[in-house]
């Protein structure tokens, strides 16, 4: 495999002077550190603002701030596993899609959620306890909807 160029990325470079650019990292003071799962909300919002599948690179130019292409990549890779998104081989690379809207990854963590617990039961009776008059109706709502289209 040629490793020539694969380190090479236009955000690698040092400016002609050779100098390193300013900013957080180079004046003492630590970057801020991202609060857990933040990247990969911002990488999910890029992705659903894409006008079709996006290359990893594509990603990478609309994130805020400067990220590593292999942290996108590894974002991108655990997003995969969580099935947060979808990709498509393309020559020696992916491209990435969101698997679904904002509404449909919230579902998907809840369900994620709960799969994960021994007592499902006792979860999902928590969860409905803990909702409000609204949500609790809008739930009902929705649950009688559901039963009604299993019914027809």
């Amino acid at each position: 495999m040629d490793t020539a160029g694969a380190s090479h990325h236009p955000h690698n470079e040092l400016p002609d002077d050779n100098v390193p650019p300013a900013g957080p990292a180079c004046d003492g003071r630590r970057p801020r550190k991202r609060g857990q799962g933040e990247l990969e909300a911002q990488i999910l919002a890029i992705l659903r603002s894409a006008n079709g599948p996006a290359t990893a690179g594509w990603v990478q130019e609309h994130l805020d701030g400067d990220l590593a292409y292999t942290t996108v990549i590894t974002i991108l890779s655990r997003l995969y596993a969580k099935k947060y998104v979808t990709r498509a081989r393309q020559g020696r690379s992916y491209t990435w899609t969101s698997a679904s809207d904002e509404a449909g990854l919230a579902a998907l963590r809840m369900r994620r959620v709960l799969d994960g617990e021994r007592d499902r039961e006792a979860v999902l009776a928590r969860f409905v306890s803990a909702l409000s008059p609204g949500d609790e109706e809008r739930l009902r709502a929705l649950l009688a909807q559901t039963t009604e289209k299993d019914e027809d």
